[in-house]
């Protein structure tokens, strides 16, 4: 055998390996459909997080209202109060306060997107964004992030 036909069997040998990695690397990514159903389950165990660390939120701060949030902005739970204030010239003034936390909707960028908005007596005190690709995602995480946020506005409310 001649070294051109050794060539010839090298290259279709290195065609074939570069098939296979091709191959095992499709069988392996996820589905379009196995990414929405990921991103489900994650967006269903986050909100149901986020509600729990708002409704603590509230019983800490009476006044405070929940909105569920769904649809287009994400999944969530928002908390929000309004409030007066008289002065002494007798004049009111209005302020207020919302604290938002969404999981924002599935996209084609495969992520898991989280999103937190503070505001506090009509100033914007912090906002808030993390994502994570869905096949790495780590729900603890986000958990912690859901909590930490929570525990910051909650401070931030109380100093105020």
């Amino acid at each position: 055998m001649d070294f051109e036909q050794r060539m010839q069997r090298a290259i279709q040998r290195g065609k074939q390996r570069q098939r296979a990695s091709a191959e095992e690397a499709r069988r392996r990514a996820m589905t379009e459909e196995e990414l929405k159903s990921l991103h489900s389950q994650y967006r269903l165990q986050l909100s149901e997080h986020i509600e729990q660390c708002m409704k603590q939120l509230v019983n800490h701060f009476p006044g405070f209202k929940l909105e569920t949030i769904y649809g287009e902005r994400g999944w969530g739970v928002a908390g929000s109060r309004d409030d007066f204030q008289v002065n002494e010239r007798g004049q009111r003034t209005n302020s207020f306060s919302r604290l938002e936390i969404t999981v924002r909707p599935y996209s084609s960028y495969h992520v898991v997107d989280l999103q937190a908005k503070g505001t506090i007596r009509n100033k914007e005190v912090f906002s808030r964004r993390y994502f994570e690709e869905l096949d790495a995602a780590d729900l603890e995480t986000f958990k912690n992030l859901i909590d930490t946020w929570v525990l910051e506005y909650a401070e931030l409310y109380a100093a105020s």
